[in-house]
Formats: C-alpha cells, structure tokens, sequence
C-alpha cells in the first residue's frame, strides 16, 4: 500500500483491514511504503513497514510470468502493474522480432518479448540495480536463454552509439515532466528520445511509446511523437493509444489523473 496525502495515511489501517476482508487467505501480507510520499511539511514521521503479517518472498506472478520485486527499496511500489495490459500487447507482436527494451527497471517488457519468440531482446537502463534485477527476472522464467542481453547504460548514449537496429522498441522512461514548471523540457525530452528511435528502428518496425507524466495531456505527448517524425522523416501510423487500466480509474474531475499515455506505432 502506498498514501500520497495525510488523509489516505490515516486511513491506511481501515484500508488495509477491507483488504484483507475482501482477499481473505489469498493475502499473505501488506507492505505499508509512503515513507517518500506523504506530504514532507506535514511532519508525520512515517517509516516504511509491514502492518499486516510478514514475508521474506519477493516473486510476484503476472499472466502466468514471475517477477523478482525490490518492494522494498525499489521505485515506488516496485513494480508498474499499470502496464501489465501493455505488456501483454507487446508479447503479441514479438515473434520472430529483434526487440530493445528502454528504460527495462524490472524486464518485463523483455521478458514478454521472450515469451512471445522475439528472436532477440536487449535491455537497457541506466540503474545497475534494474539490470541485476532484470537479468535476474530473464534468468527466472527463461534460464539459461541466449536470447537476452542487458546493458547498463543511459538510454541516449546506447541509441547514438550502438549500431544495430531493432523492429520492435519500448520507449518507457520515467516522468520527463514531474510539475508543469518542467513541461517544455519534458515535451522536448520526448521529442528527442522518439527521434532518435524513430532513426534506429528499421522499416516496417513497430514502436511502444509512453508517458506517464502527469502533466503532459494526450494531446501534448501525440503532438511530440508527431515532431519527433517530421524532424525524422519517417512515416509513422497509429495502430493503438494506450492507456493505463480499469484499476487505476480516472475521476472525471481530475482528467490529470490519466497520466499513462501510450501509442504503438508502425514507422514505415
């Protein structure tokens, strides 16, 4: 469980007990993780802990894949269900094709490429951690398979440096806008990092484009992927815009609250 403001944070053991009331024994434990969320100025002094029971296992299971999960000390809750649904497009259009995860964290964009035959998958992101933690995810559910290789390196440097070309890319990078004061640079953020894949991937070659920053609208974030074309000259079509799913729902008052963007696109 995870609280963004003081109200939630108080409410936590009530939430927690409907969790448990509605989960029954399929629950083993809750993790309470709002100790970098909460509001700093309101001073509750909060620190990461159980609430309810305990556990040492660290393995989540997706659509019938497993996941090593640094729950812990990793990125927000430590992993992105939010993706789960996309994750599971990608699988579909993976077979037979060379595949570059971006910005991997956990790998499960590779590891949904493998399942689905991609004939090879590179991994990359800038945190040592997320590799260990995405060649220890490969090595769960495919061991010892040749197909993968990670590497350790920042997303703009391996697109400018690496030579090989791939015909299906993921492009997930965290928030290039976190405040509307950093929208500008975050929509030229995107602009670049499309651009230079827009270089990379071959004819024919299929794209998985996201923004999960709160602040860029759909709008914004098609109108940088358009920019990111033309600067290019790559023809680009649409076949899905993407979202996040059912179970992060968005109040119709806060259209903020659709911060997932996503589209797939074939670049002719």
């Amino acid at each position: 469980m995870q609280a963004h403001s003081v109200g939630m944070h108080v409410c936590r053991n009530e939430i927690a007990q409907a969790i448990v009331d509605v989960m029954g024994e399929k629950l083993s434990c809750i993790y309470y993780k709002s100790e970098t969320t909460l509001p700093f100025k309101a001073g509750l002094g909060q620190e990461n802990e159980f609430i309810y029971n305990q556990t040492d296992d660290d393995i989540a299971t997706e659509n019938g894949l497993q996941f090593h999960i640094d729950w812990l000390k990793g990125q927000k809750t430590g992993f992105f269900i939010d993706q789960r649904e996309n994750r599971r497009l990608l699988e579909h259009y993976a077979k037979g094709k060379t595949v570059l995860n971006m910005f991997c964290y956990t790998g499960g964009f590779s590891v949904y490429a493998m399942r689905g035959g991609a004939e090879l998958v590179h991994s990359v992101d800038s945190s040592a951690k997320a590799i260990d933690l995405t060649d220890r995810n490969v090595e769960l559910n495919f061991p010892s398979d040749k197909r993968h290789e990670s590497f350790c390196e920042d997303a703009f440097h391996f697109l400018k440096n690496h030579n090989r070309d791939y015909n299906l890319m993921v492009l997930d990078p965290p928030a290039f806008a976190k405040h509307r004061n950093a929208l500008k640079n975050g929509l030229r953020g995107y602009i670049r990092l499309n651009a230079k894949a827009f270089e990379r991937i071959q004819s024919g070659g299929i794209v998985f484009t996201f923004s999960c920053s709160q602040v860029v609208s759909k709008e914004q974030f098609r109108q940088a992927i358009f920019t990111a074309a033309a600067q290019t000259k790559r023809k680009v079509r649409i076949l899905h815009q993407l979202h996040q799913p059912a179970d992060h729902p968005v109040n119709i008052y806060h259209p903020e609250g659709e911060y997932l963007k996503g589209l797939v696109l074939y670049v002719e």
